[in-house]
């Protein structure tokens, strides 16, 4: 519970915060020295390759903190005023009220995995893991790189005693971000235990 209930509180702090998606933008008929090389815009796929690259754990929280404000931009405004009343109602511990918005938000916007994530989370703290593991699944599947998600379901699964699918979870989000040591600690502890491997 401890784990879920730090989820959120991460989560609630990613909501208000704007990302730009003209980081490299320059006004019209500017060009950049010929001497300086065009840097190509920031997206989340790159972000993620700088994540798989990163050299020190805190180099990698960094560019993690930015994928995670990138998911939590649906690309409609409706869909993302919502999903701040529904944080709102989450950080009052409305769990109630807060499922209700999620729900909306995910009729508009089926195929966006943030929401599928934070109603996880949501049904977590309402004691109910069937959907909890549902919705993170469905995470999971819309977006395989969802290293939170991935997370959860480790944590999950560890709680319910089914230690192989813990390690295969884990092993994945060590795949996303290689940097992530607490989840390192885990795997080769598990590891050891699931398949007599040390990882």
């Amino acid at each position: 519970m401890r784990f879920f209930a730090f989820l959120l509180t991460a989560s609630l702090s990613l909501v208000a915060v704007p990302v730009s998606a003209q980081e490299d933008a320059r006004p019209p008929g500017i060009k950049p020295p010929q001497n300086q090389q065009v840097r190509r815009p920031v997206t989340l796929d790159s972000l993620f390759e700088r994540l798989a690259k990163a050299e020190s754990e805190r180099e990698a929280d960094g560019i993690a903190t930015l994928i995670e404000r990138r998911m939590s931009r649906s690309g409609s405004d409706t869909a993302d005023l919502l999903f701040s009343r529904a944080a709102k109602a989450l950080e009052d511990k409305d769990y109630p009220l807060s499922i209700e918005i999620l729900d909306r938000i995910l009729a508009l916007e089926p195929q966006w995995a943030e929401a599928w994530y934070r109603r996880a989370l949501v049904f977590y703290m309402l004691d109910d893991p069937v959907a909890t593991l549902a919705d993170l699944h469905q995470a999971v599947t819309l977006e395989p790189r969802h290293f939170g998600a991935w997370t959860a379901l480790g944590h999950l699964f560890m709680a319910s005693d089914e230690k192989s699918q813990a390690l295969a979870a884990y092993r994945k989000v060590l795949q996303i971000n290689p940097q992530t040591s607490s989840v390192q600690t885990i795997v080769s502890r598990l590891g050891l235990e699931v398949d007599g491997q040390d990882l």
